[in-house]
């Protein structure tokens, strides 16, 4: 068994990197290792060739570390309502994950940031989840014994943790949506633990 959740997410503003580590945190608090990585932007207009490691941040994901996770958060920025394309041209990367079962039965849960309050992010959440589900991850969201999801008036959702970063994308994450971000990683680690 794997003894780290992989917390994989692309951002652009900082936001959803910030997100990443705090549910870092959260797994740490849960009893188990974290593993941040990202994936690389996806160009409209031809191939995009990056270097093979980022000037800041994280290592780009490998399959390997996905396939060995004893569990996964995902995060994605919204775009109209939907993950970032990059994160989806990574998942759309994954048949070979798929076609060998290498992710059924693990944990899984999902969280984003927008710049605005009903930016869609639920329907981001959601969108996130149904590659999971097609690879038989078993998805988990965030009860309202978090008591954060009744007093926010930014972000959190029982469908994974968000932020509302403000139509400049400067707002810090509110306390709501910290506790937030690091009950879900905490969630997660207990969970990976007990279906090991």
């Amino acid at each position: 068994m794997s003894d780290y959740i992989l917390i994989l997410y692309y951002s652009r503003q900082g936001a959803t990197a910030e997100m990443a580590r705090l549910l870092a945190r959260g797994v740490e608090e849960g009893g188990m290792e974290s593993m941040l990585r990202t994936v690389p932007e996806v160009s409209a207009a031809c191939e995009a060739t990056t270097p093979p490691v980022p000037q800041a941040g994280p290592p780009y994901v490998q399959l390997d570390e996905l396939k060995n996770c004893a569990g996964l958060a995902l995060g994605s920025p919204t775009r109209f309502g939907n993950m970032a394309a990059a994160m989806k041209y990574f998942l759309d990367g994954t048949s070979s994950l798929w076609l060998g079962g290498a992710l059924i039965g693990k944990p899984a849960g999902v969280f984003t940031s927008t710049s605005s309050l009903h930016g869609g992010q639920e329907s981001t959440l959601l969108s996130m989840m149904l590659p999971l589900l097609h690879h038989g991850m078993i998805i988990s969201g965030l009860p309202y014994s978090e008591a954060e999801l009744l007093s926010t008036t930014t972000g959190g959702t029982p469908y994974g943790a968000s932020h509302l970063a403000g139509n400049d994308s400067k707002l810090p994450l509110s306390d709501e949506e910290k506790a937030l971000c690091k009950a879900q990683g905490k969630r997660l680690a207990k969970l990976a633990a007990k279906l090991a």
